[in-house]
C-alpha cells in the first residue's frame, strides 16, 4: 500500500533527522566545548549530559537503519534499483556500522561507563565520527537524488547493471571506511575541514555518477 510505504519514508526521515542532528551536535558543538571547558565542568557533562546524547544518537541510528532497510526492500521489489540508492544505502551503513561498533563502545570506555584504555579509544571514536560526518553530505545527497534523478533510464541498475561511476564511487567509499577503522583524520580532522570535505566528496559522487 502507498500508505504503508509513505509512512515509513515519514519515519525514516524522522530518525534520520534525529541521528544525523546529534552526530552534527557532536562533531561541531560538544567536541569544540571539550576542548575549552573548565576542567570542573567537564564530569558533570560527561556524567548527565554525554550518556543522554549518545542515547538519541545510537538508537536514531538504529531506527533509520532499520526503516532504510525496509524501504530498501520495498525498492528491490519493485524493480527501481539505483545507483543513488546503492551507493546512499552503502554510506549509510557504514555510518550505522561505526556508530554501534566503534563510536558507542568506545564512548562507553571514554566516559568509565565500560572497563579499557580510554586514551586508546578517544581518537578511534572522533575518527569514525569525523568519518561520519564526512559521509553525512553524500548519503543525504544520494536519498534526495535516487527519486529525483536516479529513476531515468541511465540511473537504473536492472536496466543497465551498475555503472563504472558506482563501482568506483563504492571503491571510494571502501576505501574511505576502511581510514575510519585503521587510518589517520588528516584533513577532517578539523570541523572546517570535515565540512569541506563531505562537500567534496559529494560532488566527486555526483560526478562519477554523472559522466561515468
Amino acid at each position: 500500500m502507498e500508505i504503508v510505504d509513505f509512512l515509513f519514508r515519514w519515519a525514516h526521515l524522522l530518525f534520520g533527522i534525529t541521528w544525523i542532528g546529534m552526530l552534527y551536535y557532536f562533531n561541531f558543538i560538544q567536541t569544540e566545548y571539550f576542548k575549552e571547558a573548565d576542567g570542573s565542568a567537564l564530569p558533570d557533562v560527561k556524567a548527565k549530559l554525554a550518556p543522554r546524547a549518545l542515547w538519541w544518537f545510537r538508537w536514531g541510528a538504529m531506527f533509520t537503519f532499520v526503516s532504510g532497510v525496509i524501504l530498501l526492500g520495498g525498492v528491490q521489489h519493485k524493480t527501481l534499483m539505483n545507483d543513488y540508492i546503492i551507493l546512499g544505502a552503502l554510506l549509510g551503513t557504514f555510518m550505522f556500522l561505526n556508530v554501534w561498533l566503534i563510536i558507542w563502545p568506545k564512548q562507553k570506555i571514554i566516559l568509565g561507563l565500560a572497563e579499557g584504555d580510554a586514551a586508546a579509544s578517544a581518537p578511534k571514536a572522533a575518527l569514525a565520527s569525523r568519518t561520519n560526518t564526512l559521509f553525512s553530505g553524500p548519503m543525504a545527497f544520494c536519498m534526495l537524488a535516487s527519486p529525483h534523478l536516479g529513476y531515468s533510464a541511465d540511473y537504473l541498475v536492472a536496466a543497465n547493471g551498475a555503472s563504472l561511476g558506482l563501482w568506483l564511487s563504492i571503491a571510494l567509499a571502501v576505501l574511505l571506511q576502511v581510514n575510519a577503522i585503521v587510518g589517520k583524520p588528516g584533513p577532517i580532522a578539523s570541523v572546517r575541514g570535515v565540512i569541506h570535505m563531505s562537500l567534496a566528496l559529494t560532488a566527486v559522487f555526483f560526478l562519477l555518477n554523472l559522466y561515468l
